[in-house]
This record gives C-alpha cells, sequence and structure tokens, in this order.
C-alpha cells in the first residue's frame, strides 16, 4: 500500500497538557535581556567622544560578556540538575543523556507507550538548549523518522508546550513524557502529516504502514 506524503501545513499547534502533580503550566515568564546598566552605558556612549565612546562600549561589552558566562553556568546547573532528575524517576520508556561532553545537547530516546500503534517501537531525539533556557525553549525534533500527524517529514513535532505554552517550569522529564504521550493521542485537527491524520482513524492500517516504514 503506498501513501503519498503532503506538505506541511501551517497550524495551531497540539494541545497537551502533562499529567501528574509534578508538572505545572501557565507560568508567565521573559527571556534574559541585557542588563539594565548595560544598555544604560550603551545609550549614554552616543552622548560622547569618539574616545569616550569606544571605551564605555567595551566595558559594556565585557559586562555584557560577564553576564553571558555568568547565564551559561546557571544553564549548565540547571541541565545537570535535569539530567540527574531523569535519571533517578524511573520513568519507563524514556532516556536522555548529553551528547559527549555538551550539556547543550542532547540525544534521547522514547519507546511506544504499551496499547497504542507505536508499542515496540524505539525512537530517538534530539534536544538543543539556548542560553536562555529554562526562559526558552529547547529545539525538540525526532532523529528516527516518524510517521505521525503532529510530526512533520523533517523530525520537527507541533506540541504547544514546545512554543508558546512553554513554561521554565517544564524540564527534560516532562517534554519526553509528552511526546510520549502525544505519540498515542495526536491531535488529527491541527496536522503536520495529514497523510497520517487521515490514516489514523482506521488503527489497523496505520500500525501496518507504521510498521512497514518504521526504520530504526
Amino acid at each position: 500500500m503506498y501513501f503519498r506524503m503532503f506538505p506541511a501545513v501551517q497550524s495551531h499547534c497540539c494541545t497537551l497538557r502533562p499529567r501528574g502533580p509534578h508538572w505545572l503550566a501557565g507560568v508567565a515568564v521573559r527571556p534574559a535581556n541585557i542588563p539594565t546598566n548595560t544598555r544604560s552605558n550603551m545609550a549614554s556612549s552616543q552622548n560622547m567622544d569618539p574616545a569616550a565612546a569606544a571605551a564605555s562600549s567595551s566595558a559594556a561589552l565585557k559586562g555584557s560578556e560577564s553576564g553571558g558566562s555568568a547565564a551559561r553556568s546557571s544553564v549548565s546547573k540547571r541541565l545537570q540538575q535535569e539530567l540527574m532528575t531523569l535519571m533517578m524517576s524511573g520513568d519507563h520508556g524514556i532516556s536522555a543523556f548529553p551528547e559527549s561532553d555538551n550539556l547543550f545537547k542532547w540525544v534521547g530516546t522514547i519507546n511506544g507507550a504499551q496499547g497504542t500503534v507505536y508499542e515496540g517501537l524505539r525512537y530517538r531525539l534530539s534536544l538543543e538548549f539556548p542560553a536562555g533556557y529554562p526562559y526558552q525553549a529547547p529545539r525538540v525534533k525526532f532523529v528516527t523518522s516518524c510517521f505521525h500527524p503532529n510530526v512533520d517529514e523533517q523530525g520537527f513535532i507541533c506540541l504547544d508546550i514546545l512554543k508558546d505554552k512553554w513554561s521554565a517550569l517544564y524540564d527534560v522529564r516532562s517534554i519526553l513524557l509528552s511526546i510520549q504521550s502525544l505519540l498515542g493521542e495526536p491531535n488529527n485537527e491541527s496536522p503536520l502529516n495529514t497523510t497520517a491524520a487521515e490514516l489514523w482513524n482506521n488503527q489497523e492500517a496505520f500500525k501496518a504502514h507504521l510498521h512497514s516504514t518504521f526504520q530504526k
């Protein structure tokens, strides 16, 4: 049986709320900005003579670099804590570890949940964390090709907690559990893969196509 893949369509991402008291949402957060004193120094330099302005700009840049190093150190500590939390959680079917010695890039794995068409399938994902993490969402995508209504051909995932519903209270564990849940509970009203969405209601045909095209 042959299914033609349609191009991705613009849509609202799937709304999926994590389960359990550990997961919280709806907290207003904002990304870190340039420190106020740095902005003031940069603005005032416009009224200085060239030499003074250059010196002021240099000082502001050094201050910004210092703040950036501190922020990166803070993110590293956060990610180390998340790694320990994930390792100690005992959650079935999910795992993730930093790639080599780079704490800002992880490789994750998700096993399809029991009782779903994805049962028995194992998927690899990449997670890349920005300097503004956890106030900015990580970039998460499937490395293993995933035939799913809310996953496009490049592996990108349409999930609200990775987009506009992201909160600093989420962590790697909650991300992986949410994606694992999404596999068995897609949002067919806003698909990235229309072929998968149309086939979903016929679970027998969906499973047959899924398993025949799955590549480890």
